[in-house]
């Protein structure tokens, strides 16, 4: 299970999960669901619901991001698994203003640089762009209207730019995307070690437990097929003086200052599978149409 922090700009976030938890009945859910996973039939009885109202809190709570749903075949037809996805919530009574703050929001398509091998493939919100598995398809001009791009293996490149830190001490900086590994159609059991260069300096690898699928993402299209790659996990890499973190843990020692941030006019970000990487499970990078998270790559530079 992951942890997640909101502050007041995700006002959005925080409006959903108030109301996933205002009402007690789902409270007891979640309660029920820390220990074990259940079916809505199962949590019906356990509390004591009609199965028509445990129907549905499971949805308000899933809309929440608090729990994640599963289909499985049953004896007749197929029956909905509930599970806890989130450990806690840390709410942040502050803005990114008032942190002194500036966010660059990079769409997943504008990409300068890649290698990639199939599987892999390319779609903006209204459908494929150009042939499935071609790797030849990452150079088509539409690319920068992806909103979903997937390979097997290689890596994509972006740049940012770093006029912001001309007149300004940075102190941090933070960059987050939706990720999960790519295999065929989904696999729940299909390990990727994915890896972020800054500057062409590796800042860490994050190991993807699976290509998510079973249930559909929050924001996919209704033409994206159910058998496909769903959903991701929003992973933020953290450069501060003290190091350099995956979420909160310490994945590196190196500090903000050796990426050399303002050395070009222009920062670097590389995601990709090493060659000589324990999993070579590719990676699926959602952009803000797809997936359950509304954004592309973020990058948060703090003054």
């Amino acid at each position: 299970m992951k942890s997640i922090r909101l502050d007041l700009d995700n006002q959005e976030g925080m409006v959903l999960i108030a109301k996933a938890l205002s009402i007690d009945a789902r409270i007891e859910i979640i309660r029920l669901l820390y220990k074990n996973s259940y079916n809505i039939n199962e949590i019906a009885e356990q509390l004591k619901l009609p199965q028509s109202s445990a129907a549905t809190h499971v949805k308000v709570l899933e809309e929440a991001g608090l729990i994640e749903t599963e289909l499985v075949p049953a004896s007749r037809g197929s029956m909905k698994i509930c599970k806890l996805s989130l450990e806690s919530i840390e709410f942040l009574m502050k803005t990114e203003r008032e942190e002194d703050s500036e966010v660059i929001h990079m769409p997943i398509g504008n990409y300068v640089d890649y290698y990639v091998e199939p599987t892999c493939g390319i779609v903006s919100e209204k459908g494929y762009i150009d042939e499935e598995d071609e790797p030849r398809c990452f150079y088509n001009p539409y690319r920068t209207t992806a909103k979903l791009l997937w390979f097997g293996k290689g890596y994509v490149e972006y740049r940012f730019s770093n006029h912001l830190l001309v007149s300004r001490q940075l102190k941090g900086m933070e960059v987050s995307m939706e990720l999960c590994s790519e295999d065929h159609e989904y696999n729940m059991d299909y390990p990727s070690d994915i890896t972020l260069w800054v500057n062409g300096i590796e800042a860490g690898t994050w190991t993807c437990p699976s290509d998510f699928g079973g249930r559909r993402g929050k924001l996919n299209p209704s033409w994206w097929p159910d058998k496909n790659t769903q959903y991701g996990i929003l992973k933020t890499w953290i450069f501060k003086p003290e190091g350099t973190f995956i979420d909160e843990e310490q994945v590196n020692k190196l500090p903000i200052d050796a990426y050399h941030l303002e050395a070009n006019g222009f920062i670097s970000v590389r995601l990709g599978i090493k060659e000589d990487a324990k999993h070579i499970g590719g990676i699926n990078l959602f952009g803000s149409s797809f997936g359950d998270y509304h954004q592309d790559i973020r990058m948060k530079l703090i003054f």
